[in-house]
């Protein structure tokens, strides 16, 4: 350090000292500028800043040795060599080109600190070089320790001013890779000038080709100007390819930012830049990501490169707080500040996986309640039959429906319904053992899956359902709602699951048939009086256009004078098979089926046009059922037929059940009201067999009540039934109604009820129900026919 001392203080000028150290900085940081723009070109281009980085480098380096040696004063005449010295330049030159190429070599491994060595060892050859140009009048000792720490701090310096340019290319970087660089060059110049001891002596003369120390003062100030015209040159185009960059980064943030998806573009593994979505998905901003390493956040989805990185389509997203998040990775290869560079679009998946599962659990369960739906029962109920068939054990099936459900929804509206099924739910799944499935098929249907319980346990098992289902708290419709239960057992009710399911839903209609409310067991009488059931439900679909049906009359009469006032269409049908069906088995069957209104409408149809072409113009008397009454626009169908066929509303009289009226009492009497408004005539059919007759009396102005038959044939052999009679023929005096009475058989019933001032009277006694061919002597005047009564 003391010998270092000396040669700076005592044979330097500090002037030219100051100045080889402004050109220093001046050469390394216009060199590591250029190097960095050959870092981000490829091909030709790179090519071309390689050079130009090395020519500002070496002659810098040459331009900063030499001005320190024009600031050297040894004492003695001094002089260069011509030849040597421009050596010394292009080994300047030339080893800092290697250096550099060195430096970018890619996969080579610590290509920059190789790089960089190469350019401090260059500038030690390039030094040496010059001070064998060099010449005095004396001779030159050297000290070997000293030339090998010269060349050591070169070298040293060097590979680390590469290795800290080419870290990131900032200007940070840059100005501290500037700043090693100029201490290694300078370092090496004076720690090699120290090592050089001079000795005077006179028989040394300088030779006459040698070049004197003003010439090279100006090859030194071409070279500066050399510098300082390449230092403007890059620190423009520096500035340039900044401002360019800038305009580019702000519009691609704009539009990164613009996207819903997480978006980055990664060096490798580094993270280049990311936008708000990605920032806002890890849970950082986006400035603190920069320069991150993409592996701390996509465990799966990181390459060494964007050549050697596929897509992923699904990845784990580590956030900040260290949880995961499900999210879709797409890789592309783009050109990014001149170089390749990994574009990822990262997809948050939480919201599909979400509606995935969502989608995949109403797949095999009830939106409504939770239970698991048909799909799942039919899964699991044949997986438990071929367990049973393995095992030999037995197997329960149960089927629930709601009684009365559609009364609820009416009466009380769906949302009332919907928790009446989610507490038939709540109420059923504590009854059930482990093992026992609970699954709602549709509507108010449910289904019980009991395995390895025998007809001693399935029984026990239902009684329990019934008792917790009326025990359960559901709201206004409580009261209202119970279930019928039907069981089968597998296997000695059925072998496959189809079966099992068919058996257990004939139980659950017998159950609903025998009252409602209760558990029946299948059995084997009645899948045939099931499917008998179902083929009449055929085959009366069928009946009107196969000409099955027909219509017959029975005349009504008064009393006091015998005249026939009009006639009671009957209807029946004739099965080519089954011969006559009654109608009390028929009819019933098509209200629940709903048959009911087409048949109806066509009855309606027929005996309005059959009236109407009589001569005398007696009533027509035609029953409507509550599902005709409760139909929509049925009030416009009888307006309609009435128009189509001609016939006077006063001669139609629609005989209505006090059961049609208690399942919507308001509906029903709007409707009738209606009706009545055209001149139809409205009778109370089967008068005292129904619901709260007096009630319904008082609500609606009826034309006629008809005593039923029930009453009328005991009048002569039972005192309750005269007396019942006597009561509604002193009611309906004394609100103004006619009264007509039904099954009048005898001559003793009839003399009964005209002692007691019945008006009319229907029955056996005045003709049975048959063709209108066989009253024609009442419809037109002409002479009777044959009897042909059905």
């Amino acid at each position: 350090m003391t010998a270092l001392y000396n040669c700076l203080a005592a044979t330097h000028d500090l002037k030219l000292i100051f100045l080889a150290a402004v050109v220093c900085n001046l050469a390394a940081a216009t060199s590591l500028t250029l190097l960095d723009h050959a870092r981000l070109s490829v091909g030709r281009e790179r090519r071309l800043w390689l050079a130009t980085a090395a020519l500002a480098g070496g002659t810098g380096i040459w331009a900063t040795h030499f001005i320190a040696m024009l600031a050297f004063s040894p004492g003695l005449a001094s002089a260069y060599d011509l030849g040597l010295t421009g050596l010394s330049l292009m080994i300047g030159i030339g080893m800092a080109a290697a250096g550099f190429w060195v430096a970018l070599r890619p996969g080579l491994p610590g290509a920059a600190w190789l790089g960089g060595a190469q350019i401090g060892l260059g500038v030690g050859a390039m030094h040496f070089t010059g001070m064998a140009a060099f010449e005095v009048a004396g001779r030159i000792a050297w000290n070997p320790g000293l030339v090998l720490v010269a060349l050591a701090a070169g070298a040293g310096f060097g590979s680390l001013a590469l290795a800290t340019t080419l870290r990131d290319g900032s200007v940070r970087r840059k100005l501290a890779g500037a700043g090693l660089m100029v201490a290694g060059i300078c370092g090496l110049h004076f720690t090699a000038m120290a090592a050089a001891v001079i000795t005077p002596d006179p028989g040394i003369t300088l030779s006459g080709t040698a070049v004197p120390a003003e010439i090279l003062a100006m090859a030194v100030a071409v070279a500066s100007i050399t510098i300082l015209l390449l230092a403007f040159a890059g620190l423009w185009l520096h500035l340039r390819d900044e401002r360019r960059s800038a305009l580019e980064g702000d519009r691609m943030r704009g539009l990164a930012n613009a996207a819903v998806e997480g978006l980055m573009v990664c060096d490798g593994d580094r993270i280049v830049t990311v936008n708000d979505s990605f920032a806002d998905l890890v849970g950082r901003t986006a400035e603190a990501l920069t320069g991150a390493a993409l592996s701390d956040f996509l465990d799966e989805a990181t390459g060494s490169g964007p050549a050697e990185a596929p897509d992923v389509p699904e990845a784990k997203l580590r956030r900040d707080d260290g949880s995961l998040i499900p999210v879709e990775v797409i890789r592309r290869v783009i050109d990014f500040a001149g170089r390749p560079h990994a574009a990822l679009a990262v997809r948050d998946l939480r919201a599909r996986k979400r509606a995935e599962a969502r989608i995949a659990y109403l797949a095999h369960h009830d939106a409504l309640t939770g239970a698991p739906n048909r799909t799942s029962f039919n899964a699991r109920l044949g997986q438990e039959i071929a367990l049973a068939q393995a095992a030999g054990r037995p197997l329960a099936v149960l089927c629930a429906d709601l009684d009365r459900f559609k009364e609820v929804n009416d009466l009380f509206g769906h949302a009332a319904g919907d928790a009446l099924l989610r507490a038939v739910c709540a109420a059923i799944t504590p009854v059930l053992s482990p093992g026992q499935m609970l699954a709602r098929l549709g509507g108010d249907e449910f289904a019980v899956l009991a395995p390895n319980l025998d007809a001693a346990g399935a029984e026990a098992l239902g009684e329990a359902i019934l008792a917790a289902l009326r025990q359960a708290e559901a709201g206004p419709a409580g009261a209202i709602a119970a279930a019928s239960l039907g069981l089968a057992l597998y296997p000695h009710d059925g072998e496959d699951a189809e079966t099992l399911m068919v058996q257990a839903d004939t139980a659950l209609y017998r159950a609903k048939q025998e009252g409602r409310g209760q558990l029946r067991f299948y059995e084997a009488l009645m899948g045939v009086q099931v499917r008998e059931r179902r083929q009449i439900e055929h085959d009366l679909r069928h009946a009107i256009e196969r000409g099955e049906l027909r219509v017959v009359y029975q005349p009504q009469t008064r009393i006091d004078t015998g005249e026939a006032v009009g006639f009671e269409a009957l209807l029946r049908w004739h099965h080519p098979e089954r011969g006559t069906v009654p109608p009390d088995r028929f009819i019933p069957i098509s209200e629940e089926t709903g048959s009911i209104l087409e048949i109806g409408e066509w009855v309606l149809r027929e005996t309005c046009r059959e009236a109407a072409s009589w001569d005398n113009p007696l009533r027509i008397a035609v029953n409507v059922s509550a599902v005709q009454l409760h139909a929509p626009g049925f009030s416009e169908l009888v307006h309609e037929v009435l128009f189509a066929t001609g016939l006077p509303a006063a001669r139609l009289e629609l005989e209505i059940t006090e059961t049609a009226l208690i399942r919507d009492l308001p509906r029903a009497l709007a409707t009738l009201r209606r009706v009545k408004a055209m001149g139809v005539r409205i009778a109370m059919d089967d008068f005292g067999t129904g619901y709260s007759s007096l009630s319904n009396l008082r609500a609606f102005p009826f034309d006629k009540i008809k005593i039923d038959s029930s009453f009328t044939r005991a009048v002569d052999s039972s005192e309750q039934a005269a007396t019942i009679v006597r009561t509604v023929l002193g009611l309906g005096r004394g609100l103004g109604l006619p009264v007509l009475a039904e099954g009048v058989e005898t001559t003793g019933e009839l003399a009964f009820l005209g002692a007691e001032a019945c008006q009319e009277a229907q029955g056996y006694l005045f003709g049975r129900p048959g063709p209108i061919d066989g009253f024609r002597h009442l419809t037109t005047g002409l002479p009777p026919v044959a009897d042909t009564a059905a």
